[in-house]
Formats: structure tokens, C-alpha cells, sequence
């Protein structure tokens, strides 16, 4: 039987087939894949060490292993069943043993280390001289130095890595769907918005069971915590979130404390001090320290707006309800109660203005007026994995061929939750000639119901614009070389082009492009983007001491020496407590459903986000400054940003780009949190 994954795509632009692909298909491709690589890297060894005999040769051999590894996991995260879960303890294991036996290769590392030698003579061009750093630095930082022993030990604590984290996810993905609330009664219902209404009877209707169902997924769960009048169900729903995968038949505890345990076992061997010494060393922010200075300056400045807000909302929440003691569950509610008394307005107003094919229309219009794309969607010309998804094809204004974009925006138990950009071809020289990429939108959105169009909030707007921004990135990129193509920067930087791009979803000129009723074609009137405005920066301290507190939890979890850590909760609860103002509540958790940081790459990089915040503020000033639409700032900004992907260190692409460093005053200037004539540096 013919292994689709191994042979060339027939497709328009080689698109992957997927309804030619089977689960069983992906072990023998993989398998055939790997021994592929190995044999060409024969001949590699066996020449005189050179730029493109050596360095290339390690940079191509893997194509084919690349193309399968990616379908694979993609696949696991947007469209899983029992076949493909089942396989990830083997294909994990499979490619952490093919990357181990190229990094503590001897033999391949020498004639490495005898290029890297001579590149002061070598006339390499920046982006040939970045390539041979990371190469030298993949195999230094992945054990090539080590003794053979060292070696085994290393290769072993890598395969058993590869386990855990899809593990860790799927059984994050298994308590999500495992949860119900089902309602009977319709005065339950009260406070909630039409759409989370309707939503909860179409899936209950679904599920042949009578009333409202309301789940997990951010669509159905954020609504009701927000808008629910009855406190005892928010209390029950909000328990039962923030307990996924803790002291439940998917418990991630133990996996916790074995991937924790087994990064500072990997990260020792290799002669640092913990897991976040090792991380950063390849980060802009560049150590430990930097990165707790980071968030410690920050938290100066948030917490205490953080300590007045909550102050502002408990007072609220008990002279509207008499409510003695501001709990968990009634943040969303009251919080959002004060916003509405406070602006006049609520953010369901703005649901009939985000019609989805409206909000898509309008992000590349966005990416066409700053950048000169066209978007042509050809989902019947391309096969899919799902029939929800679409397909675009993207051009310049010459019609050159851009790239191809997946767009996947609604729930379903196959999915894993949150929202991602991904790629299933990276831009760059692929089958030895420069290639377009094939990149993917995932989100878990507001789905249509019966008739009625999808209908997204405020927060879905601005997650669309951000996951459009990293595919920005991805689409635009211009790199020689996959490995330093798109988004594969370093982590603190990548997600610059996303939270930029929130930025438009703010301005009256980006939202009266897409921002129409859905039934009468109006714009968004004046008064609403004004309030959107005006709102913009309520309870600001609180949400920048949310993700500090993540972050600095990240950092503790890899920082701290696995024997001093006993208990999951103990320590989550220490590392938490400072920067809290909500009680902790028996029974909850957060590190047991952090795929972030366990299965999703940002282990020691959770600052990044706020990193990431700083310079997106500092770069957004100049497009205010110039005009959110102005041609010559987009251009720069594509130019030294989005097309350059890892070709140069990410401080030389943003000085290039703004003339200086990154200053954090832009960001607590943006979100209300510096007084007038406070100072605080740059990132530099």
C-alpha cells in the first residue's frame, strides 16, 4: 500500500493530502524517513569539512522526517482520536532518538566544530554565519561534549521527555471534555447572553439530553462565568476548571514533578545551574536574574493599581449582592458588572458587530493595506483534515505565490483548547530549492447555532488578530533557510508580530474595516469604539499581575532543585502567594492543566509574553506616531521584523527597525500604570 507521507504531494503547491493519510501510516514513514537522514549524513562525515558539505548537509537531511513530525503533531493537537494518542509513545521516543544520534554523533561534531573554526575566514553572509552558530550551539547545548556516559544519560532523560509532554496535554484535553454542567432549570440561565444560551441548548440538543449544557471550552465556560447571576454554578463550573488533570483519574502531578525533575538532571549534566539558566542562555533576556528583575519591575508597577482594583470590585460586588468576600468565581461576574456601571456599556454589545467571516475579511484587509497581500480562499481546491477548515491562498500585489494559510477556528473534542499559529511547511530551501509555506490558524471560537452566524467577542477579535500576526510572520519571511525562517526566533521575540497585531482591534481606522452589524450592514457607531477605548485600560494592573504570576511560577517551577519540591500545591501556592489577592481555594491548581510550560515550549519562557508586550507597545508608538496604516513604518516593520525571521540576533532586527532599544515606559504608558515622568529603562 502506497505511504502518502513518503511520496510527493499531487496537490496545488504540494498541499498535504490529508484523506490519503492513515494513523498506521506514520511509524513506517517515520522509520523510512529516519533512515533516509542517517545515510545521507554518511557522506557528510565523510567529507572534508565545509559550509555546504557539513553545516547544510545537517540543515537538509532531516526534510522528510521535518514534513512527517509535523502532520503528526499538528494532527494530535487539532484533530486527535484514541489511534493517534496512542501513538505518541512511540513517534516522541522515535524522533528524540533520531535528534540524539545526530547531536552525539562524535565524528559529525567534529567536522562541525572544524567549520565553526575557521568562520572568521569562511566569507559567510549573516544569515550562512547564523546557521553555523546554531548549529555549533544545537550540538554544544545537546550534549556533544559530554563522555560517553554523560551521552547515555542524556539520550535517555530526552526519550523519556518526549513522552511526558504529550502525556501531560492529553490528559488535559481528557478532563476538559470529561466535564458537564448541565442546567434544567431556565432561571439558572439568568444573566446570560442570548449567544451562551443558545450555544448550551444547541450542544445539549446534540448530546440528546434536555436543557443547557455548558463545558470547559473557553466559548461556553468564559461567558458563564462572566454573566452567570447564579454564584453557586459559577462556583461549581470554576472549581471544576481550575481542578483539570489534579487529583482526578488524569492527574498530571506526578508527570509534573518527573519533567521537572528530569530538565534540571538534563540541564546539570550539561553544566548549568537549572533548567531556566540553560533556556536562557539562547534568549534575549539572557539569564535567570534578568527575567525575575523583569518581572519584579513590572509587579511594582502593577500591583498596586492590582491591589486598588480588587479593592474597587469587592467593594462593588458588596453593595450591589451584599457579597462579604470577593471569591474566585465572582471575579468575571462583578468585575465585568463594575465595567458595564462604570463605561455604560457591555462588551455583548459588540458581538453583533464581530460576524466572523466579517472579522476574518477585516484582518486581511488589515494585511493588505499594511503589507500588500491578497487572501483568495480555495478551500475546495485543497484537501483538509476537517470540513470546518478553510483554505487561503496568499499573494503579493506582483501576484507572486505567498504561502498557503489553514484557517481552524471552532471547538470540538479533538481539539485541544486555547489558540495557536503552526505551520506545516516552513518558508525556505526545502528538497534543494527555496519553497512558500504552508501555515495554520487553530482557535477555539464562538460557533454559528441554528441559523445565526458566529458572533465573536471582543477578546476572540483580538486572538484572531494575534494568531493572524505570528502567521504574518510565517507567510512573509524571506530566509534561505528553514531553520531560520518565520518563527523560529528566539522564544522572547516571537511574539512580537502577534501582540502587535492586537493593536488595529483598538483603533476606529482598523475596526470600521470588518466592525459591522450583521444584520444591518451598519458600522460600529462612533460611540462603542469610544467605549472600547475608554475600557481598554480597566482592571489593567490586574490582568498584568495574572500573567507576571504565571510567569514567575514558570521560573520557580524551573529554578528551584527538584528535591525541594514535595508537594504539586505547596509549591505552586508559595510560588503564587505574593502576587495574589483572591483567596486560594482548596482543591484547585494551575500547574496541572500549564500545557504552556509542560508540553508547549514556553518551560522558562512564560515571561515572554510580557517581554514581548514591551516591545510590541514601543513599536506600535511609532505606528501612532506615523499613522496605524502608514506604508513606511509597515514596510520597515516587514522588512527587518517579518521577513527575517532568526537570521540575525532579534535586538539587531528591533533597533534596525526603531532606530534604538525597546523602552518599557511605552507598555506601562499603553496600560495606565506609569505616573507622569517615571522612568524605567529598556530591555537593552
Amino acid at each position: 500500500m502506497t505511504n502518502n507521507l513518503l511520496n510527493p504531494s499531487k496537490n496545488k503547491h504540494e498541499a498535504i493530502d490529508f484523506p490519503g493519510i492513515q494513523p498506521t501510516d506514520f511509524l513506517p514513514a517515520l522509520t523510512t524517513a529516519i533512515d533516509n537522514a542517517k545515510k545521507s549524513l554518511i557522506a557528510c562525515k565523510e567529507s572534508p569539512p565545509s559550509f555546504e558539505s557539513t553545516i547544510l548537509a545537517i540543515e537538509t537531511c532531516g526534510e522528510q522526517v521535518d514534513h512527517i513530525s509535523k502532520i503528526y503533531f499538528n494532527l494530535l493537537s487539532a484533530h486527535s482520536n484514541k489511534e493517534l494518542q496512542d501513538l505518541a509513545e512511540k513517534v516522541g521516543p522515535k524522533l528524540s532518538e533520531f535528534s540524539s544520534d545526530i547531536l552525539l554523533d562524535q565524528q559529525l561534531f567534529d567536522q562541525v566544530k572544524k567549520v565553526y573554526d575557521q568562520k572568521a575566514t569562511l566569507k559567510l553572509n549573516l544569515e550562512q554565519t547564523q546557521l553555523l552558530e546554531n548549529t555549533y550551539q544545537d550540538f554544544v547545548r545537546n550534549g556533544s561534549m559530554l563522555n560517553e556516559d554523560q551521552k547515555k544519560q542524556l539520550r535517555a532523560i530526552d526519550k523519556e521527555l518526549s513522552q511526558l509532554g504529550p502525556k501531560f496535554s492529553d490528559n488535559v484535553l481528557k478532563a476538559t471534555n470529561n466535564y458537564e454542567l448541565v442546567v434544567t432549570k431556565k432561571e439558572d440561565l439568568e444573566g446570560l447572553p442570548e449567544s451562551s444560551v443558545d450555544a448550551a441548548a444547541a450542544l445539549a440538543k446534540k448530546k440528546g439530553k434536555t436543557g443547557w449544557i455548558f463545558n470547559l471550552q473557553g466559548p461556553s465556560y468564559v461567558p458563564f462565568l462572566t454573566y452567570a447571576k447564579n454564584r453557586e454554578l459559577r462556583e461549581r463550573l470554576w472549581k471544576s476548571f481550575n481542578s483539570k488533570a489534579f487529583n482526578d483519574e488524569f492527574d498530571n502531578q506526578q508527570l509534573i514533578l518527573k519533567i521537572v525533575t528530569l530538565r534540571h538532571q538534563r540541564a546539570e549534566l550539561l553544566g548549568f545551574k537549572n533548567h531556566a539558566d540553560f533556556v536562557l542562555r539562547r534568549r534575549m533576556a539572557e539569564t535567570p536574574q534578568k527575567v525575575m528583575e523583569f518581572i519584579d519591575n513590572l509587579v511594582l508597577y502593577s500591583a498596586p493599581v492590582a491591589k486598588k482594583e480588587f479593592d474597587a470590585v469587592s467593594n462593588f460586588a458588596k453593595a450591589k449582592d451584599g457579597v462579604e468576600r470577593l471569591m474566585p468565581w465572582d471575579w468575571a461576574y462583578y468585575s465585568e458588572r463594575l465595567k458595564e456601571k462604570t463605561f455604560k456599556f457591555s462588551e455583548e454589545e459588540l458581538r453583533p458587530y464581530f460576524k466572523m467571516e466579517n472579522v476574518i475579511n477585516g484582518v486581511f484587509e488589515h494585511a493588505s493595506r499594511l503589507f500588500g497581500l491578497n487572501f483568495k480562499e480555495c478551500t475546495k481546491d485543497y484537501p483538509t483534515y476537517h470540513p470546518e477548515v478553510q483554505v487561503f491562498e496568499v499573494y503579493e500585489e506582483s501576484k507572486a505565490f505567498v504561502g498557503l494559510l489553514y484557517v481552524d477556528l471552532f471547538p470540538r473534542e479533538t481539539k485541544k483548547p486555547g489558540a495557536w499559529m503552526t505551520n506545516y511547511k516552513d518558508q525556505g530551501m526545502l528538497g534543494g530549492k527555496v519553497v512558500r509555506p504552508h501555515i495554520s490558524i487553530v482557535c477555539n471560537f464562538t460557533q454559528p447555532i441554528e441559523g445565526k452566524p458566529s458572533l465573536l467577542s471582543l477578546t476572540e477579535v483580538e486572538t484572531l488578530f494575534h494568531e493572524f500576526g505570528h502567521a504574518l510572520h510565517g507567510l512573509l519571511s524571506k530566509c534561505h533557510y528553514r531553520s531560520l525562517s518565520g518563527t523560529n526566533v528566539f522564544w522572547d521575540f516571537v511574539e512580537l508580530p502577534s501582540q502587535i497585531f492586537e493593536n488595529w482591534t483598538h483603533e476606529k481606522e482598523g475596526l470600521s474595516l470588518f466592525a459591522k452589524h450583521y444584520q444591518t450592514g451598519e458600522l460600529m457607531p462612533d460611540e462603542l469604539i469610544e467605549k472600547i477605548q475608554q475600557s481598554s485600560k480597566f482592571l489593567s494592573g490586574s490582568f498584568s499581575l495574572r500573567q507576571l504570576t504565571f510567569a514567575a511560577l514558570d521560573m520557580a517551577w524551573h529554578s528551584t532543585k527538584p528535591k525541594d519540591i514535595h508537594r504539586i500545591d505547596d509549591f505552586e501556592d508559595k510560588a503564587s502567594v505574593k502576587l495574589r489577592f483572591l483567596p486560594k481555594i482548596e482543591g484547585t491548581n494551575v500547574s496541572c492543566s500549564f500545557a504552556h510550560i509542560f508540553d508547549g515550549g514556553y518551560s522558562a519562557g512564560y515571561y515572554s509574553y510580557k517581554w514581548a508586550e514591551v516591545l510590541d507597545a514601543d513599536a506600535f508608538a511609532l505606528f501612532q506616531e506615523k499613522g496605524i496604516f502608514d506604508k513606511s513604518t509597515a514596510l520597515a516593520f516587514k522588512t527587518h521584523i517579518l521577513e527575517r525571521g532568526g537570521s540575525e540576533h532579534p535586538m539587531e532586527l528591533y533597533k534596525r527597525f526603531r532606530g534604538r532599544e525597546p523602552d518599557t515606559k511605552a507598555l506601562l504608558k499603553r496600560q495606565g500604570l506609569l505616573a507622569t515622568g517615571n522612568e524605567v529603562g529598556t530591555l537593552g
